[in-house]
């Protein structure tokens, strides 16, 4: 299946895209993590009790990223 990409609009292409991980999210207990995912998770979990690492949340971090990249 193609889709006319050039011709949708942003709006359109979004729709699409929710519409595509809608349908994935239904099954996703088949959907299988790379390796590398769980290996991330750990380090990162390794690096947060360490304190070497913060976690911030997502509205912090957007407004960090947007004085980072105006």
């Amino acid at each position: 299946m193609e889709l006319p990409l050039a011709q949708m609009t942003v709006s359109e292409k979004l729709h699409v895209i929710e519409t595509v991980w809608e349908d994935l999210a239904r099954d996703e207990e088949q959907i299988e993590s790379p390796d590398w995912h769980f290996q991330e998770l750990h380090d990162r979990a390794q690096r947060t009790e360490a304190g070497t690492e913060k976690v911030l949340d997502w509205e912090t971090a957007k407004a960090e990223l947007r004085k980072r990249f105006p």
